[in-house]
């Protein structure tokens, strides 16, 4: 037997489920509006773009396409997230697409979020970070989303001579977990206004008290970039390709797998 929902009410469990999947990206959209790019506006797309737009008013749409499978469109919406859809916009599926390959499955919707969350990093002027550079010719950097009062991450520094004789460049962006109105937001904000960011950072990480200072910075704006790209702990570490990794992973063990075809 099957079950036919009235618009509203489908309408209403759509609403429902793709809230509980993605509702800190629907936050995120409310606060900028919708921006939409769609390509070929068809009449399947209409529909798809509609009964979304209906049922969840603040997502932030911004292309259909169609997917690799036939009768399958593909809504890409904020930080690289998709929504597949029927072409009768029907059946919804919040899922990533999987690729077969020689190699084995290949993850395309990964594969998006990487190519975003590199552009996005990218387009951070280093002069707002906090860099400890390689000893002699880099061989890797390594950008990590870092919290001065989180353990993990001070382990992490506490290994930072180790990285850099690896050749291994550390690009810290501040990522405060608490949020912006807590204690570690203003000990992050005097770290990046101190004039040896370098020195007040490595002061910081080893538990000890630093001045409190305020002048123009860029935590808040770090902040929003790694909940933009995903971050959700720290530390965060993100590799050139813009693949990441959470949590802390052991200065011998980053090397070996970032070398490892070397």
């Amino acid at each position: 037997m099957s079950i036919h929902l009235p618009k509203i009410l489908f309408g209403k469990v759509l609403s429902v489920f793709l809230s509980l999947l993605f509702f800190p990206l629907a936050q995120q959209a409310l606060a900028q509006g919708i921006s939409s790019s769609l390509i070929d506006d068809t009449p399947e797309v209409a529909a798809i773009r509609s009964v979304l737009l209906e049922t969840q008013p603040g997502i932030d749409i911004q292309s259909i396409i169609p997917s690799p499978v036939d009768a399958l469109y593909e809504v890409r919406i904020q930080n690289g997230q998709a929504i597949f859809a029927s072409d009768d916009a029907q059946y919804f599926l919040p899922s990533d697409l999987y690729q077969v390959t020689s190699d084995g499955f290949v993850n395309l919707g990964e594969g998006r979020r990487n190519e975003i969350r590199r552009e996005l990093i990218a387009a951070v002027d280093e002069a707002d970070m906090i860099i400890y550079p390689a000893d002699g010719e880099s061989r890797a950097i390594l950008t990590v989303f870092t919290d001065v009062d989180c353990p993990y991450c001070q382990r992490l520094h506490s290994e930072i001579s180790k990285l850099n004789q690896y050749g291994i460049t550390i690009r810290y962006l501040a990522f405060p977990r608490s949020g912006l109105d807590e204690v570690t937001y203003p000990k992050m904000v005097s770290t990046w206004c101190a004039e040896n960011r370098n020195l007040i950072f490595t002061t910081v990480s080893r538990g000890a008290a630093i001045p409190l200072v305020e002048c123009e910075n860029p935590v808040a704006e770090q902040y929003q970039l790694g909940r933009e790209v995903g971050v959700t702990g720290t530390p965060t570490l993100v590799f050139e390709d813009g693949s990441s990794v959470p949590g802390y992973v052991p200065a011998d063990d980053l090397a070996a797998f970032l070398f490892e075809a070397e």
